[in-house]
């Protein structure tokens, strides 16, 4: 195992300690946030933690007026929040008698909406900040020190003890724990009543769709459930942030568009561990291997711009860019290819035009110089299109 890795949600935790009374930091279990927390707080003397998967800690907020209003000079870090019912609206109650910024640290495994389990609303009080597994640059460990190689952290994914663990069997391992773990406990924690046998076959299911447009009815009548209940069980799994969907771009041009969305599971270790793939060797040769590259390019990039709004653009007649950022009226396209020698549609020209994207990468598994092609796209590795984001 190596130290800790710097996180690029440092900078903006700090910041927002020092603006606002509560922030959030949310994400999906395991991805490093009570280490995040801890490690920014560490010198702090007024910060008081509860973890609340302790029962010790959860018997500390039998009253939590009580509790809070005691230690009210104090930074109080609340671990796993969703855990208790009905604390946002104390917490509003209480912030809005004393605004001072920096009184609440709160974590939680799931979307705003899920962690907060009730009505009540901390607009304008509270700031959101979304925590991934890590992210490949992220593991740099420094500055001026390059990532690992790309291809570990597609494997493994990103999530931290897969990625730190001493051999990829010890981290096929962690995995599939961490799988286990999430479909009996963490789903029933939130107050979810699915058999776990049910979410398991409904995860692989997805897994064999990655990357493919998400039909809700060919999805329930595989498994003899409606489209309103596959429709549940994908909301359940993207609040967790198990789950992407993207959204298809509709723009004002003469042609019939793909109205459903692009399903993914968001890490790819995950993927791999679920459709049973136990090494590099055999991804190449399986049919996941197209769509698991495109899965980890498309996180990768969306990371990189995480203010700009993700999509994907497709006719009806088969012309397609895998994913399209948007901030205003600015856009960058992205075709994604699991090979060294591209092969483009006749078309892919014409999309370009039809998107006018101010630039257009085409992302492939090469980590030589990138070379410009006609339609005015370059050709890149990962590694030289992340660093070019950076500059925007």
């Amino acid at each position: 195992m190596q130290s800790y890795v710097n996180r690029n949600a440092t900078s903006e935790l700090q910041q927002s300690l020092g603006h606002n009374p509560v922030t959030a930091l949310i994400g999906p279990r395991q991805c490093g946030k009570s280490t995040l927390a801890r490690h920014v707080l560490q010198n702090r003397k007024d910060a008081l933690f509860l973890d609340l998967e302790l029962p010790s800690d959860m018997r500390k907020l039998g009253d939590p007026e009580l509790f809070l209003h005691e230690h009210a000079d104090r930074l109080i870090c609340i671990d796993e929040v969703q855990m208790k019912q009905g604390i946002f609206p104390l917490l509003r109650t209480l912030i809005d008698k004393d605004r001072r910024p920096g009184r609440y640290l709160i974590l939680g495994s799931a979307s705003r909406d899920l962690v907060r389990q009730s009505g009540e609303t901390l607009a304008g009080r509270i700031h959101y900040i979304e925590l991934t597994p890590f992210r490949w640059t992220e593991l740099a460990g420094g500055a001026g020190k390059k990532a690992p190689d790309f291809r570990k952290h597609w494997w493994r994914g990103g999530f931290p003890p897969a990625f730190l663990a001493d051999n990829d069997a010890q981290s096929d391992t962690w995995r599939r724990d961490m799988i286990k773990d999430y479909l009996s406990r963490d789903i029933p924690a939130f107050g979810f009543t699915i058999p776990m046998p049910t979410m398991a076959r409904f995860w692989k299911m997805i897994a064999h769709y990655h990357g493919g447009l998400l039909n809700a009815s060919k999805f329930g009548q595989s498994m003899d459930i409606s489209h309103n209940t596959v429709r549940k069980y994908i909301d359940i799994l993207e609040q967790t942030f198990m789950v992407r969907t993207l959204q298809p771009l509709e723009i004002n041009i003469k042609k019939r568009m793909v109205k459903s969305p692009k399903i993914y599971l968001r890490d790819s270790g995950l993927l791999h561990t679920i459709l049973e793939i136990d090494n590099m060797t055999e991804l190449y040769g399986h049919p996941a291997f197209g769509p698991s590259w495109e899965g980890w390019c498309i996180e990768q990039l969306i990371g990189a711009l995480p203010l700009w709004q993700p999509f994907f653009y497709r006719t009806s007649s088969g012309e397609e860019i895998d994913l399209v950022l948007i901030k205003g009226k600015k856009r960058l396209a992205f075709e994604i290819k699991a090979s060294l020698t591209p092969h483009l549609s006749k078309g892919f020209a014409d999309t370009i035009r039809a998107l006018k994207p101010e630039r257009t990468w085409v992302i492939c598994p090469m980590t030589d110089p990138g070379y410009p092609i006609a339609s005015g796209a370059r050709v890149a590795g990962i590694s030289e299109c992340l660093k070019e984001l950076g500059t925007i």
